[in-house]
């Protein structure tokens, strides 16, 4: 064969449907496996300076949605024009009514502040603390909300950093999990008002240009086939109903099509009413792993793919139009997979002074942790145990150095509330089936249980399970009857108040802040199914009900877990 021929063939096996192509080196495989340490913070084998390079670009797409074939984008003037006009605007009043209560916004930052979206941090800010602005100016906007330049005017949306990034005491944390954040809500809001608006009144009442209108007008078309459920608590996320929902609204071809029959008669789904929340994952854990969500059920695939995907099935996406921006946009997602992969967990000694942790008390911590939760959660190396321990300073001593892991990642059921995995299954043969998925080489397998997940930065990630039923680390080590039937998940402004340092989460009973229990959509009742604060008890407690750890011990657990 001439080099040619062979050089023509490559180009086209790069560009055939069913494959991710040669640009995409790193194994998805379900077969994919992990050395012992080993984890996958340079996910493409880069060399220094292009890990670097790419994971730069790869925040700013984090935080400036890149996908331009998206379903939804909001006229952004005119959003503005709509927030700030007075209570006689007929689109206020009209919105007002469907809604069925006041709009709550009177401009621009209270709807942001409503969102839960986070400041970008000072350009002072250092190590990983230290984000990228978009065009290189910190934006008066706050972080997850983009500004898409069309070609009929800006239009707005969100990005990933809405959920995957979170306020901690004054400082904006790249990759952690928004506790605060209501995008579900915002786009249910949208759901049951923009399709009823008439786009010519919407253009009068917002002095939108025509283009604008048009905007407008394909946004309301697309939000027909999105199918939407309200969190049961602020902080959690429902995009398992909202993509199945989405999909029971359209055809059952490989690439979903749009049906208005199905749009006004969506097919019957159980998630309609069936709890299946979860919280947004962290990214620094995405190295350590081999499979992805908190049910491990993605068994193969690149999961920035599928996050488009999830995300743009639940925003009324043309899926033969976001399969060709994939594939014509191979380095944006090579850029975010980086990002993702290389982001770095929050230290205990970055919040609060070194001498908050009694090392003998850690250390006596770490064997307890061997015993009681090293075969799910994985083993941790600690300096302190290093031959020159001796020439390191105070927190050096506290640094992990190294993270031994599953070689693939697994699956346990310990009695934990079950519905977020059970909700899966109804629909994931519907995701399988779909042409998209084929050509990322995706895959989701319903599961019995959840990845018991590596703890690094465990200490900023409460509360806890894949629920946030558990609003800290001692109600966590106590029987599931003892833990706290309610607690409020508020803001982390404040260290001294909205921070129990001692016990690692939230505070509970008479130490909630009063003004916090105000905001009702915070309001966690575990008593509720889908937010059950049951199971993960057999390491602490024994088949009787007896306590296997004495409060001391739980508490030197609890400083060592701090130091991870």
């Amino acid at each position: 064969m001439s080099r040619l021929v062979l050089l023509v063939s490559s180009i086209l096996s790069f560009s055939i449907l069913g494959s991710t192509a040669s640009w995409d080196s790193a194994d998805w495989s379900r077969t994919a496996t992990l050395a012992k340490g080993e984890n996958r913070e340079n996910i493409y084998n880069l060399e220094q300076s292009k890990l670097e390079k790419l994971s730069h670009k790869g925040y700013l797409h984090a935080l400036q949605y890149p996908v331009t074939v998206t379903g939804l984008l909001v006229p952004y003037d005119p959003l503005k024009n709509f927030l700030e006009a007075d209570e006689v605007n007929p689109l206020r009043r009209l919105v007002t009514k469907l809604a069925k209560k006041k709009v709550g916004f009177n401009d621009m930052d209270e709807m942001y502040s409503w969102l839960g979206a986070n400041s970008y941090n000072d350009e002072d800010a250092t190590g990983i603390y230290r984000i990228p602005y978009p065009n290189g100016e910190k934006p008066d906007f706050p972080m997850g909300v983009t500004l898409m330049e069309t070609a009929r005017g800006t239009g707005m949306t969100f990005s990933c950093a809405t959920c995957h990034s979170a306020n901690l005491f004054g400082t904006t944390v790249m990759g952690l999990t928004n506790k605060r954040v209501r995008a579900n809500e915002f786009f249910h809001m949208a759901k049951k008002t923009v399709p009823l608006i008439p786009s010519r009144l919407f253009k009068v009442s917002t002095r939108a240009t025509e283009d604008e209108r048009l905007m407008f007008k394909r946004t309301k078309y697309n939000l027909n086939s999105v199918g939407v459920v309200v969190p049961q608590v602020v902080g959690l996320d429902t995009s398992l109903p909202q993509v199945a929902l989405s999909l029971s609204r359209r055809n059952l071809d490989e690439y979903a099509t749009k049906n208005k029959f199905l749009e006004k008669f969506p097919r019957k789904n159980e998630l309609e009413h069936f709890v299946a929340d979860s919280k947004p994952a962290v990214w620094w854990n995405l190295k350590y792993k081999t499979r992805w969500l908190s049910d491990g059920s993605i068994v193969e695939g690149n999961p920035i793919l599928t996050n488009f995907l999830w995300n743009e099935i639940g925003r009324g996406t043309d899926l033969k139009k976001l399969e060709k921006w994939m594939q014509d946009n191979t380095e944006t997602i090579k850029e975010l997979t980086v990002a993702a992969f290389s982001t770095k967990a929050p230290r205990w000694t970055d919040f609060f002074d070194v001498e908050t942790i009694d090392l003998e008390v850690a250390k006596r911590g770490e064997v307890v942790f061997k015993k009681r939760c090293a075969e799910c959660h994985g083993n941790y190396e600690k300096a302190w145990n290093l031959p020159n321990a001796h020439e390191l300073d105070a927190v050096e001593l506290l640094e992990t150095t190294l993270v031994d892991y599953h070689k693939k990642t697994p699956v346990k059921d310990v009695g934990t509330d079950p519905q977020r995995y059970q909700g899966m299954k109804y629909f994931a043969k519907r995701l399988n089936d779909l042409k998209i998925s084929k050509w990322m080489k995706t895959t989701v397998v319903p599961q019995k249980g959840y990845v018991p997940p590596p703890l690094v930065g465990i200490w900023a990630r409460y509360p806890y399970l894949h629920n946030n039923s558990i609003p800290n680390l001692c109600a966590f080590l106590t029987r599931a009857d003892k833990r706290p039937k309610k607690f409020v998940q508020g803001p982390a402004d404040n260290r001294e108040t909205d921070f129990d340092s001692e016990c690692v989460g939230y505070p509970v009973g008479d130490a909630i802040p009063k003004e916090w229990w105000k905001d009702k959509d915070a309001i966690f009742d575990t008593t509720k199914p889908g937010l059950r604060n049951i199971g993960h008890t057999k390491a602490f407690i024994d088949k009787d009900g007896n306590e296997l750890l004495t409060p001391t011990q739980k508490r030197e657990l609890i400083v060592f877990l701090k130091t991870l």
